[in-house]
C-alpha cells in the first residue's frame, strides 16, 4: 500500500473519520493536505502528521466555495507541484422530517455534501488530466444506497456523490484518473455517540456482525481504493457497513 511520493488532499481531514484517513495515508508514506473550515483543528492534525514523517500542511477553505476551492488547489500546487490523490470526505447533517425541512437546510447539506465534491473533483481533474494519473475516492453512505426517514438532504447529498463518482469514472478514466466511493454503514463517530439510545439499538439490530463499524474501517477501505492495490478498479462503490445493507 505505499503511497510515498503521493500527495493526498482530505477534505474535512481534521477529526473524526478524515483524521482517521489522514493517518493512514501518512503511516504509507503519502505527503498530506489537510482540509478543514477549522482552521485550528486542520493545523493540529497536519501536526500530528507530520511527526509521521511526511510532510503535511493544513488549509482552511470552505468546500462549497469555487473560489475558495480553485485557490486551495492552487496552493497546493504550488507547495508540492501536483496532487495525486483527492478524498471527498467533508460532510454535514441538517435531519429533519420531510415536511418540517427549512430549504435553508436542504440547501446547506447539499451544498457541502454534493456541490462541494463537484467542485474540488473539478478542480483536481484539471490538474491530474495534464499528468495522466490521478486518483479520487469519496466519502458516500449508506443511506444514500436505501435511504432514511429524517435525511431527505443527506440522502439525496450522497446518492448524489455516487452518481457523481461513476459518471467522473466514466469521464476521466481515458486520461488515467480513477474514481471511486466508500459507502459506509453505522459508524462510531461524535455524530452517532450523540443518538438516542433506542435509535441506536435498533441500527444494531439491523446490523448482522453485530456492532458498529470503527472510522478505521473506512481509512482501511479508502486507502484501498487509492492505492495500487486497486489499479483496475474504477467506477466502484465499495460498502463497509457489516451488512447491514446487502
Amino acid at each position: 500500500m505505499h503511497l510515498k511520493g503521493q500527495v493526498t488532499l482530505i477534505t474535512g481531514g481534521a477529526r473524526g473519520i478524515g483524521k482517521s484517513i489522514a493517518e493512514k495515508f501518512a503511516d504509507n508514506g503519502s505527503d498530506l493536505v489537510i482540509v478543514d473550515v477549522n482552521e485550528d483543528s486542520a493545523k493540529e492534525t497536519a501536526a500530528e502528521m507530520q511527526k509521521k514523517g511526511i510532510k503535511a500542511i493544513a488549509i482552511k477553505a470552505d468546500v462549497s466555495s469555487a473560489d475558495e476551492v480553485e485557490a486551495m488547489f492552487q496552493k497546493v500546487v504550488e507547495e508540492f507541484g501536483k496532487i495525486d490523490i483527492l478524498v471527498n470526505n467533508a460532510g454535514v447533517t441538517r435531519d429533519n422530517l420531510l415536511l418540517r425541512m427549512k430549504e435553508s437546510e436542504w440547501d446547506l447539506v447539499i451544498n457541502i455534501n454534493l456541490k462541494g465534491v463537484f467542485l474540488c473533483t473539478k478542480s483536481a481533474v484539471k490538474r491530474m488530466s495534464k499528468a495522466r494519473s490521478g486518483n479520487i475516492v469519496n466519502v458516500a453512505s449508506i443511506v444514500g444506497q436505501m435511504g432514511n426517514a429524517g435525511q431527505a438532504n443527506y440522502t439525496a447529498s450522497k446518492g448524489g456523490v455516487i452518481a457523481l463518482t461513476k459518471t467522473t469514472a466514466r469521464e476521466f478514466a481515458a486520461r488515467g484518473i480513477r474514481a471511486n466511493a466508500v459507502a459506509p454503514g453505522f459508524i462510531n463517530t461524535d455524530m452517532t455517540k450523540s443518538l438516542p439510545e433506542p435509535v441506536k439499538e435498533d441500527m444494531l439490530s439491523r446490523i448482522p456482525v453485530g456492532k458498529m463499524g470503527e472510522s478505521e474501517d473506512i481509512a482501511n477501505a479508502v486507502l484501498f481504493l487509492a492505492s495500487p492495490m486497486s489499479a483496475y478498479i474504477t467506477g466502484h462503490v465499495l460498502s463497509v457497513n457489516g451488512g447491514m445493507l446487502m
